[in-house]
């Protein structure tokens, strides 16, 4: 059982996908004044069907698609809007350069913009939320420590899952015939339907014989660590024992996953690394100008399976001698400055993807120094060693307060829960959705 929302994402998908179409029929209706002829509606259908595809890509970058977007109705005109502008682009670059189609949709495309705005608005602002789920299960949540109270406060605090918690019962520091009692007669008294519980507990563990009879009953059983790693995409570091390794983490992935992302590691640095060349003798006259120093800045960070790898960086810093450490860095230059905020500065980051030291995917790699301060006082850090760092990673999009090269243990332990979420369940689908991801959020300037 899952609780990411997957199939409200699915009938929005479809949805979409549905109103895009009514929209095309509409325009064509506004655009003729009759009703589409069989004729008419063959001649667009393909052009436009391949038009939909693209302008979906653009709804699943813009966030349409995420849970966090699924109910915030508030931002809904504004994330739509912005992405029919895009769309427009899209649909102007599709048609006008290639013509192969045979229609000619200026008027056509115009206007399918304009409804299908309208229709999207409308499905997803009004005829969706009548499809939710009126009624919450009643759940009880049997468990200890702050990712309970966490897990608790969220579903307890949002609209969007099916289930809520009534009651819980805190295992933490009590007598287990009294925990025992409690979880029975709450179970009663409140009507549970279903009861999602820390079964790795050694507490309730001992309370499976009583809690078995519940079956009976017809009150469901979830593990509570599913439920928290489904609504908040990391894995709760609670759960992290050698058993938990063992059982989900695999140091190969099919082999069939890994080729295939090689190949594309190869085919996308190689493309996208030739086209930055253009950048180079720009950078290296304004670098030379600024200071006189170095174009290029060499730094040691960890790789797969602790191997020591040398990434490669437009100088953004002033001249300074610090390969592996976390001595105290200079300050940035003017030009520096400049190659941060465009990310020009990673540029060459894409040969070392070419060379194998880096995938295009993959958690971030860290300074040695830091590495072995993590090793030291983080169970478990090493594991994120396992495969191939990247150049954006599941972390870098969902962890919101990752340290920047700077020593914090507390926020690194919340991001190796991140690293963990992606090592346990990558995948090309996975791998697609951080791209496009990043994507957005280069397009819009954020930080990664």
């Amino acid at each position: 059982m899952t609780f990411q929302n997957k199939r409200e994402a699915t009938v929005l998908l479809l949805g979409d996908v549905v109103s895009f179409y009514a929209a095309l029929w509409l325009a064509l209706l506004l655009r003729y004044g009759e009703v589409p002829t069989a004729e008419r509606w063959e001649l667009h259908f393909l052009p436009f069907s391949i038009l939909f595809v693209l302008w979906v890509v653009v709804f699943f970058i813009a966030g349409l698609y995420e849970k966090h977007t699924l109910y915030l109705k508030g931002k809904l005109v504004g994330v739509v809007l912005r992405s029919q502008i895009v769309n427009s682009l899209v649909g102007f670059v599709f048609f006008y350069l290639i013509q192969d189609f045979g229609i000619t949709p200026r008027a056509n495309l115009f206007i399918n913009l304009i409804t299908s705005f309208v229709l999207i608005f409308t499905w997803r602002s009004s005829i969706f939320p009548l499809l939710e789920k009126k009624r919450k299960g009643r759940a009880l949540l049997l468990a200890t420590g702050d990712e309970m109270r966490e897990l608790e406060r969220e579903v307890n605090g949002n609209t969007r899952y099916g289930f809520a918690f009534v009651t819980s019962v805190d295992v933490a520091n009590e007598n287990i015939d009294v925990v025992r009692q409690e979880t029975v007669d709450k179970v009663s008294s409140e009507n549970i339907e279903m009861v999602a519980g820390d079964f790795t507990n050694p507490k309730i563990e001992s309370l499976l014989p009583s809690l078995y009879n519940l079956i009976f009953s017809k009150v469901k059983f979830v593990d509570m660590h599913q439920i928290y790693e489904d609504i908040f995409d990391r894995i709760p570091l609670s759960l992290v024992k050698y058993s938990w390794f063992l059982e989900n983490i695999s140091g190969t992935a099919e082999k069939s996953y890994d080729v295939f992302k090689r190949v594309m590691d190869l085919i996308l640095a190689f493309v996208l690394g030739l086209i930055s060349l253009i950048f180079y003798p720009f950078v290296y006259i304004a670098v030379k100008i600024e200071d006189g120093g170095p174009i290029f800045f060499i730094q040691e960070r960890i790789g797969k399976n602790n191997k020591v790898i040398k990434i490669f960086k437009f100088r953004s810093l002033g001249v300074h001698n610090d390969p592996g450490g976390i001595a105290e860095r200079p300050e940035a230059t003017r030009v520096g400055k400049f190659l941060r905020k465009s990310r020009i500065d990673e540029l060459p980051q894409l040969w070392n993807v070419v060379r194998g030291d880096l995938s295009m995917i993959g958690p971030r790699p860290e300074i040695p120094n830091l590495v072995t301060l993590y090793e030291r006082e983080i169970p478990y850090y090493n594991i994120r060693h396992l495969i191939k760092p990247g150049l954006s990673g599941w972390a870098q999009l969902y962890h919101q307060e990752h340290p920047h090269h700077a020593a914090d243990t507390g926020e690194t332990k919340n991001k190796l829960s991140y690293d963990l979420y992606y090592i346990k369940n990558r995948s090309l689908a996975i791998d697609l959705k951080i791209a496009l991801r990043t994507i957005k959020i280069l397009l819009s300037r954020e930080g990664i």
